[in-house]
């Protein structure tokens, strides 16, 4: 993806702005929103090594295959609580949009996170049908 192409977390920023650098790891996503979406932009994008180094120690898999037929579309936060610059722990619902077998699909997830040695980490989460 072009740093100048729209980031595809729906921020309306710019990917070198917004996701681009959590990416690189040049700096900490600052909140568990921001977490969300940069996770929700590495599942777009395809980026395992990022989504498994965002992933708490505690629950993270020892490996991770995206499936290439799934195309994430669009990104709704619902609901916060806490998750915020100086909290420990944080939940984000969220509603994904994606396509898959040339249908829309829409994955609906209240996702807990945690700080790590001052970084947030998706924990797990509720996925609801």
């Amino acid at each position: 993806m072009s740093s100048d192409e729209h980031c595809p977390c729906g921020t309306g920023l710019a990917y070198a702005d917004c996701c681009g650098p959590l990416h690189a790891g040049g700096r900490p996503a600052p909140t568990a929103v921001a977490l969300m979406r940069s996770r929700f932009s590495a599942f777009a994008l395809g980026d395992v090594a990022y989504l498994l180094t965002s992933w708490h120690p505690r629950t993270r898999p020892s490996d991770l295959t995206l499936d290439a037929t799934i195309a994430w579309r669009r990104l709704q936060i619902v609901d916060t609580d806490a998750g915020g610059e100086d909290d420990a722990t944080g939940v984000v619902e969220f509603r994904a949009q994606y396509a898959h077998g040339g249908k829309r699909h829409i994955l609906h997830e209240r996702s807990r996170f945690e700080r790590v040695k001052g970084r947030w980490r998706y924990l797990d989460g509720d996925v609801y049908e």
